[in-house]
């Protein structure tokens, strides 16, 4: 997965995701605070505050909330 496109998608009006890596694991981004980005490196926060340190080569895919109508 390109790192710059989850860059993109925290700076470029903004819209809440869920990370996909390999081995089955999601992690969802509901706000751009719950992301940071490395030259290296993906860290999410999941709301119990638990820091999740991601290797962007097990990201498989980035999945877009929809919103409710």
């Amino acid at each position: 997965m390109n790192i710059s496109r989850i860059r993109e998608m925290i700076t470029n009006g903004f819209k809440p995701f869920t990370i996909h890596l390999s081995d089955g694991r999601v992690f969802p981004v509901p706000h751009p605070e719950f992301v940071a980005v490395g030259k290296n490196v993906v860290v999410v926060i999941g709301r119990d505050d638990r820091v999740n340190t991601l290797d962007p080569l097990r990201i498989t895919s980035i999945e877009e909330k929809l919103a409710h109508r």
